[in-house]
């Protein structure tokens, strides 16, 4: 990082090498965190509530609104806090990694984020890369290393990087300090496979992406390499493949503020309507100034228009408790408490790996029983990433693998064909020469090298540019490689030309059969594809295997062209591709093999489970277009009954456009007129489509055609997308959400490479498997399968969803029962905004009388067995597009909480308001007894509402439901029952107690008590007996067979065990 002075370097800022992931920082985590609070519609509300009351002179004290304005606030930021802390700590493991730096002629020790650009970074073997470097030399004399980007693209295969002629014999630390050059390269930018730059040292030399090595891949098969610093910290390809971190908001929060505007509304209203029907009950002399209450001096000259102003804003604060503002914070409680129990469930643990479910965002619990899309990735999160070789068909003879032996279909052990067993050979050569495996041993002190004297291998470890080829190779040959023909996706085939030791020149070729075949002019031909077809059929990833034979010429010939081709400086790729296509001719086909890549467990009943549950699945993967087929196939994404459509291989706007047009719109109508013609066929027996998308048409499908291509993919069962960039992944997960129907989707991935669609979707999940952490890091959720999955949705999603629905409106319902006799009582009381509960009960009523058990059903309630959820996935159909937060339930919830209210006030009116002489001691009923008897029928009633919500009674629902009841009455005879020396006044002495001395006020209690939940239980047995839910048929089937469920293992596993009963 000494920089030249001599012209060529013009000074720059360039940025550290920190990553952070996180939201906040110590010194904006307090305005930020308040800005997004009071973005909240309550919060924000009660904010302009509690001003004003301390500017006017208002019925109520302020702190009846600031108390659980601040208990709110601070809950929330506290939880927010925490969350951000543990981001913190995960980017400082990252930043605070060891790395060694070349300065002052040797190698010191610092820390990741103190790498600057221009520094000379050291890389062992098996470390990932900082930073994003331009190798400068390695331990091999050819300044060549391997590295693998599996956790950046997906791709476990090895690339090689060679380093300029120049710097690669700079293999030491002192002839690397002494190095001055100067590096030129393009602005940052996401693109992980683009890369334009040079290097001046004695004259400018090209890089190009071979040079660059990037942050976040891993070094393989080289010992260590050295390597300038580029680009660093959030500049590094790897972050600005990541998404910025934002806030992501649930459905649920949405509904909830839409339903609060209603309910602001509802607010208004009454407040207007009390304000006018005071002046127009004023308008009459006796009534605007009674002998009783005469007005000031002050009050008779103020202005009438202030005065309307003042009475408005002061029945805005008597009814402002209609907003529940501890609705937020009881939220904020559940999606806190309740994430632990998706880290507690034993079902989520994956005992190999000693790894349990984690939550990295509570904000999405109940997103998760919304999911309506799920994209995943491919390498590593439906797969395991290891290959396992299983049939293999020579000269048309098919083989299957037994015990580790080949064993032929047809044939008995001692069958004498000398022909037979020499093609068997050479197609054994062919599939141990025809790869780019490398073969790296533990170097070992003996002469031997990695043969030992008894003939016993030292421990190898093969690296490949291809999964499948580790799982074919098993030793290296004798014979010496002379040319590789590498492969590419157009030719869909790669070939080796070795020398046999007697001195023959030969071609091997391996690919897709559809490149080979129709170049093979000898062999098996018809009976190898047929067997090809056969292994595709079983899900085994298929390669045909051919040779060809070269006469000396011929071999002199193709060396002169090869040459000529790979040193022209203009279109190189064009002369390669000519040259490769002259040499892979006349081939003599040997074979194919059939080879198993290892799905995780329960993968595809997993798929399958989804598509019950109504939602649509998408591999998004950086793969290879026939090997992700493949895997899609064997996993179920891919049915073999379906119309696959395929949009591949584009490289124009036009040919794209047609594609869509006419064949896959074509195709799809033709389809969907045949099946009008057979009588509607139900849907589960009609044609499904799937539809298969690369990188480079999906880039062009995306800029002209948006809309075609939805129209498409809504069309199509299940959707594939290989060669796909990171970013590129993200924006299909935005194409969809921003679609007209905004479904909730979800993405699950387990490299860096899925960050950015994991940060996309509302939901994101990340895999704890073998590539890095990063998707871990920046996910909402973290599971170690994806079989997990369907218990995370299916239970957890479902469960937590209905919890909060139900949480959410019966919120809306107590504070609709609380208010509206509020309402009601100033009708009796010429609106002087005389209020009908005392201060410390409009206080505590939200915060201690009814707060807990909702709490606690919004933690434990299951409302049918997570067994019978988990065997049923169609169940999560009656939960999806926000089923149970739609404005029917909204609206039954508010219309019966002003059908409670109406009961408890006028019930109170009729049985007791009129008779003023009905206590014990004949004393009269006051306004207070009045408001008291109200207020106690109103706790009794809305939280034995909440006892007839709830299906799952634990021992805790039972404390909380009767213990608030309890709590009531005993707070009550403690506050009334004692004079309290520090309370200004107090209404309630003794009014309680006398109250609770007359028996017709306990009549009065229990009759309104009943009359008010009479109703709502006969609706709910109609409505069970007549239009039953899939959710009530599972209910009914699960309480009828008790005895099997005593053998289903509980949800939350992990629990204390006391909690369930």
């Amino acid at each position: 990082n000494r920089f030249p002075q001599h012209g060529h370097y013009v000074p720059q800022k360039f940025a550290d090498n920190r990553i952070i992931s996180s939201k906040y920082t110590v010194w904006n985590f307090v305005p930020k965190n308040l800005f997004e609070q009071f973005r909240r519609v309550a919060n924000f509300y009660f904010l302009i509530i509690f001003l004003v009351q301390l500017m006017i002179d208002t019925p109520t004290s302020p702190i009846t609104s600031g108390l659980p304005l601040f208990f709110v606030i601070t809950v929330t930021a506290i939880k927010q806090g925490y969350e951000d802390w543990l981001r913190h700590k995960a980017d400082n493991e990252v930043n605070g990694a060891p790395v060694y730096v070349v300065r002052s002629g040797g190698l010191v020790k610092t820390r990741s984020k103190n790498i600057r650009v221009g520094d000379i970074v050291r890389v062992a073997k098996d470390e990932t890369f900082p930073v994003d470097l331009v190798l400068l030399s390695s331990d091999r004399v050819d300044g060549s290393c391997h590295v693998t980007t599996a956790s950046l693209d997906g791709e476990t295969n090895l690339k090689t990087h060679v380093a300029v002629p120049e710097t690669a014999v700079l293999q030491s630390v002192a002839n690397l300090d002494k190095l001055v050059a100067v590096i030129e390269c393009q602005q940052p930018e996401a693109d992980l496979y683009s890369f334009k730059m040079r290097i001046c040292l004695f004259l400018f030399r090209p890089l190009g992406p071979e040079s660059l090595l990037l942050r976040g891949a891993r070094l393989k098969n080289t010992k260590e390499i050295f390597g300038v610093a580029v680009y660093t910290g959030m500049e590094t390809k790897m972050a600005l493949n990541y998404k910025s971190k934002s806030q992501k908001r649930s459905a649920v929060e949405k509904s909830m503020n839409s339903f609060l505007i209603i309910y602001l509304m509802i607010l208004l209203f009454e407040a207007i309507l009390s304000t006018i029907l005071k002046y127009a009950w004023q308008a009459e002399e006796k009534w605007d100034e009674p002998w009783y209450n005469e007005k000031t001096e002050h009050e008779r000259n103020s202005s009438k228009i202030l005065r309307f102003i003042s009475d408005f804003l002061a029945f805005l604060v008597l009814y402002n408790f209609i907003i529940p503002i501890s609705l937020y914070v009881t939220v904020e409680m559940q999606k806190f408490l309740g994430s632990f129990f998706i880290g507690w469930d034993l079902d989520l643990y994956h005992e190999e790996t000693n790894q349990r479910a984690q939550v990295n965002t509570s904000d999405l619990n109940e997103e998760l029983g919304q999911v309506e899309y799920v994209f995943t990735d491919k390498t590593g999160t439906l797969t395991e990433n290891e290959m396992q070789f299983r049939e293999c068909s020579i000269n048309g003879i098919k083989y299957q693998e037994v015990n580790g032996k080949l064993t032929p279909e047809g044939f008995s052990e001692d069958s004498p064909d000398g022909n037979r067993h020499n093609l068997e050979e050479l197609f054994l050569k062919a599939v141990c020469l025809c790869h780019t495996v490398q073969v790296n041993a533990d170097q070992t002190d003996s002469a031997d090298g990695p043969w030992h004297a008894n003939g016993i291998i030292s421990p190898l470890e093969y690296y490949a540019s291809s999964p499948d080829e580790k799982a074919l190779v098993e030793a290296a040959s004798r014979y010496k490689l002379l040319h590789v023909l590498e492969f590419d996706p157009n030719r869909r085939r790669m070939s080796v030309i070795v020398e046999s030791p007697s001195g023959e020149k030969l071609l091997f070729t391996k690919g897709a059969e559809s490149s080979i075949l129709p170049r093979s002019k000898s062999g098996e031909i018809d009976k190898t594809r047929i067997h090809v077809d056969e292994f595709a059929l079983k899900g085994l990833r298929t390669l045909c295997i051919a040779y060809r034979r070269f006469t000396p010429e011929e071999y002199q010939e193709i060396g002169k062209r090869l040459h000529e081709a790979r040193t022209a400086l203009q279109q190189r790729e064009e002369r390669l591709a000519d040259v490769f296509n002259f040499i892979e001719r006349d081939l003599e086909l040997l074979g194919a093999t059939g080879v198993e890549d290892k799905l995780q467990e329960k993968v595809q009943e997993t798929i399958e489970a989804l598509r019950l549950a109504g939602i649509k699945v998408w591999v998004l993967t950086g793969d290879k277009h026939e090997t992700a087929v493949s895997v899609s196939l064997s996993c179920g994404h891919f049915h073999r009954t379906m119309n696959i459509l395929e949009l591949v291989q584009h490289k124009s706007d036009s040919t794209c456009a047609e594609q869509l047009r006419h064949d896959i719109i074509t195709d799809l109508k033709k389809q969907s007129l045949t099946l009008l013609s057979l009588n509607r066929i139900k849907e589960d027996h009609v044609i499904q489509h799937g539809l298969v998308v690369d990188g480079t048409s999906l880039s062009l499908a995306l800029r002209e055609h948006e809309k075609l291509f939805m129209e498409v993919c809504k069309n199509c069962s299940a959707v594939l997308c290989c060669r796909m960039a990171p970013l590129q992944k993200a924006k299909v997960v935005r194409l969809l959400k921003t679609s007209p129907e905004k479904p909730i989707t979800l993405a699950i991935g387990d490299g860096a490479n899925d960050v950015s669609m994991i940060q996309e979707a509302h939901v994101g999940i990340g895999i704890m498997g073998k590539e890095g952490r990063q998707a871990v890091r920046n996910s909402d959720y973290a599971i170690a399968r994806f079989k997990f999955l369907s218990k995370l949705l299916f239970v957890h999603g479902h469960f937590y969803y209905i919890r909060i629905a139900t949480l959410v409106q019966y919120f809306f319902y107590k504070n609709v029962c609380f208010i509206t006799p509020q309402f009601l009582y100033q009708f009796f009381c010429l609106f002087s905004q005389q209020t009908l509960y005392d201060s410390v009960y409009l206080t505590l009523y939200n915060i201690c009388f009814t707060s807990l058990p909702v709490l606690i059903y919004s933690l434990f309630e299951q409302h049918v067995h997570p067994h019978v959820l988990q065997s049923k996935p169609v169940l999560y159909r009656d939960i999806s597009k926000n089923a149970h937060l739609g404005f029917k339930p909204f609206l039954y919830w508010t219309i019966l909480g002003f059908f409670h209210a109406f009961v408890f006030f006028y019930g109170s009116y009729l049985l007791m308001g009129e008779d003023t002489s009905l206590l014990g001691n004949g004393q009269m009923f006051g306004n207070w007894t009045f408001g008291t008897l109200v207020f106690t029928v109103m706790v009794i009633t809305v939280t034995m509402k909440m006892a007839l919500e709830t299906h799952f009674w634990t021992w805790i629902n039972h404390f909380v439901t009767w213990g608030s009841i309890v709590f009531y009455f005993i707070f009550s005879l403690f506050y009334g029952g004692i004079i309290w020396p520090f309370l200004h006044t107090q209404d309630m002495y003794f009014v309680f107690v006398q109250l609770l001395s007359s028996g017709s006020a306990w009549f009065a209690i229990i009759l309104i008590v009943v009359a008010c939940l009479f109703i709502d239980v006969v609706k709910k047995v109609l409505y069970r007996h007549l239009q039953p839910t899939s959710t009530e048929k599972a209910q009914v089937i699960e309480h009828s067979i008790p005895a099997q469920h005593s053998s289903l293992p509980s949800m939350e596993i992990m629990n204390p065990p006391a909690v369930f009963s």
